[in-house]
């Protein structure tokens, strides 16, 4: 019995279409135009064919003959548009404030292809500010009036990948749809401290924690890197930064004798260091000279530390150049997330069973 097809729009490095084949589906056909994410698709998915291309210009037709299937034939439709309008960072830009990116028009696009493919189903991720009430509401509005109006019945909740097994506290908002009633995403498996939420363990796993995901390669020096070592003006204060601390430890608040830094004047993952003890805070697609979070032991995260950090297998081929790889590991889905997700999907929006992925695999 063949598997499901799936079809990958805005695919990046494929940590969306690594899930979903984990649950069982098979991507037959991925867009995306960064040339380094497709070669690392080409490298990962041998038996999909993959568009390399801005979405804006491929029409769903060329997907669907790139699938091998026709409209109707496809059983999930895939896809995280790019999250710049819609991210925090960056948010004092004005064409951003004001809702006038032109990347959002990407969000129009996910849903010309979904009208014209039709599948039985669809999975579409991004920031979960995405669903602030700010002139990013009008592109949340648009996307459920639009569903609506193609009679899907949708799911919207923002999840925590900590929640489903990922050692990252990285927060997603999912759009899950369906045109045989609404879908269900599935219940945590995990669970600990967020922010600013009551929580109790309960019969629930804690939390995997960094040390639990990459704590057997913090001595490995036969996977060092150049980039690892932190220079530059504040490049050493990051030595005394406490596990799980950031920038504030150099303040006079905290009670530091020579103060560097004054009280949230900086970004919260300014120096900002990991805590074994805790999952990690989420992975930057671009970080700056300074920008965590940075290994426990005072230096930059190495390629294969952060793949286990977001749940990518260890043998997961990244293609490009450092810059290159990180930014596509940042900007995926944790594949265990996605997996979660796409097997509550697969049975009909029924609970899925208990997932297991080794970090070594």
């Amino acid at each position: 019995m063949s598997a499901p097809v799936a079809i990958s729009l805005f695919s990046g490095a494929g940590g969306l279409d690594l899930g979903v084949e984990q649950a069982g589906f098979e991507v037959r056909a991925a867009v995306e135009q960064d040339s380094d994410a497709c070669e690392s698709l080409r490298a990962n998915f041998p038996h999909a064919a993959v568009i390399e291309g801005d979405i804006r210009q491929t029409t769903t037709s060329e997907i669907l003959s790139a699938a091998g299937t026709r409209a109707g034939g496809v059983e999930l439709l895939i896809g995280g548009p790019p999250c710049t309008p819609f991210s925090k960072s960056g948010y004092w830009l004005e064409q951003k404030r004001r809702g006038l990116d032109p990347e959002a028009t990407l969000l129009e696009h996910y849903v010309r292809v979904l009208d014209e493919i039709r599948p039985k189903a669809f999975l579409l991720e991004n920031v979960f500010a995405l669903a602030y009430s700010n002139h990013n509401r009008v592109w949340l509005d648009f996307l459920l009036d639009s569903f609506d109006r193609l009679g899907y019945a949708v799911t919207q909740e923002t999840l925590l990948a900590a929640d489903y097994g990922v050692p990252q506290r990285r927060q997603r908002l999912i759009l899950a749809g369906s045109l045989d009633g609404t879908p269900a995403l599935p219940e945590p498996s995990h669970t600990g401290p967020h922010e600013r939420r009551l929580w109790k363990r309960g019969t629930k796993l804690p939390h995997v924690t960094t040390e639990e995901a990459i704590g057997d390669l913090a001595d490995r020096d036969d996977l060092a890197e150049p980039e690892e070592v932190v220079g530059g003006k504040y490049g050493h204060l990051l030595t005394d930064v406490p596990p799980g601390a950031n920038y504030l430890f150099y303040t006079a608040k905290r009670g530091h004798p020579q103060p560097v830094f004054e009280w949230r004047k900086r970004y919260w993952s300014f120096l900002l260091k990991l805590d074994p003890a805790q999952p990690a805070p989420t992975i930057q697609a671009q970080p700056g000279p300074y920008v965590g979070p940075f290994h426990w032991k005072s230096r930059r995260l190495r390629l294969l530390e952060i793949k286990r950090l977001q749940t990518f297998p260890d043998a997961f081929v990244i293609c490009g150049n450092r810059r290159s790889a990180q930014r596509q590991i940042g900007n995926a889905v944790p594949p265990l997330l996605a997996r979660r997700i796409a097997e509550s999907l697969a049975r009909g929006g029924v609970e899925a069973e208990e997932s297991s992925l080794s970090f070594a695999a």
